[in-house]
């Protein structure tokens, strides 16, 4: 859910205000994702067509897939991602996939604690090995690298945008910062380009 409800006139004015808000890179990326809002909005339905493109980056990253829904184990069950579920879900695993260090890549959820589409969830959450600060950190970086995923394959990112709250203190310039910051440990990473393209890889490699 949305922490700010705003009308169309208003969101078109805040995504603008936060990309002039941000230097000329981090600008590009979120362009990128917040481009045409009108467009995104009217088309942003998600369709197979997009999950399938979803699920053949995954593929193509070299992660399996179980033609299951989430909610029947796990999203991640340490071995491969269940893709009956949005592209953008599908694209927020295949992030955390590539944030997750060696020694949580085989536990259900990333050894995050159980994801909101999970199913098994006292199992997941018994799985946690990380503290609150790392889950929060990790889940922040997932959700702009899933974002930028989505931007870059040309589905409708804005949805994504606006349900993961990336919108929240726009107004006192808190969006602008947060999203700056979330983009450049991503680069740290070398997980994305400066200007937020994302690249086939995890910090495994």
């Amino acid at each position: 859910m949305q922490i700010e409800s705003l009308s169309r006139a208003e969101l078109e004015a805040a995504l603008a205000w936060i990309g002039g808000e941000l230097p000329g890179q981090a600008a590009s990326a979120w362009r990128r994702i917040a481009g045409n809002p009108a467009k995104q909005l009217n088309d942003g339905m998600d369709t197979p067509m997009h999950r399938a493109i979803a699920c053949d980056t995954a593929a193509r990253l070299g992660i399996a897939l179980i033609d299951a829904a989430p909610v029947e184990a796990f999203s991640w069950d340490g071995a491969a991602i269940r893709s009956r579920s949005e592209a953008s879900v599908v694209l927020h695993e295949v992030a955390h996939w590539q944030l997750c260090p060696a020694a949580r890549i085989g536990l259900p959820d990333f050894g995050l604690g159980a994801g909101p589409e999970t199913g098994r969830k006292a199992e997941a959450d018994a799985a946690r090995a990380v503290d609150p600060l790392t889950e929060v950190k990790e889940e922040q970086r997932a959700s702009l690298l899933g974002i930028l995923w989505e931007a870059h394959l040309g589905l409708p990112a804005l949805g994504a945008l606006l349900e993961q709250n990336w919108l929240e203190g726009w107004r006192r310039g808190a969006a602008a910062r947060h999203f700056g910051a979330i983009l450049d440990d991503l680069a740290s990473l070398r997980l994305v380009s400066p200007e937020g393209m994302p690249f086939a890889r995890s910090i495994r490699a």
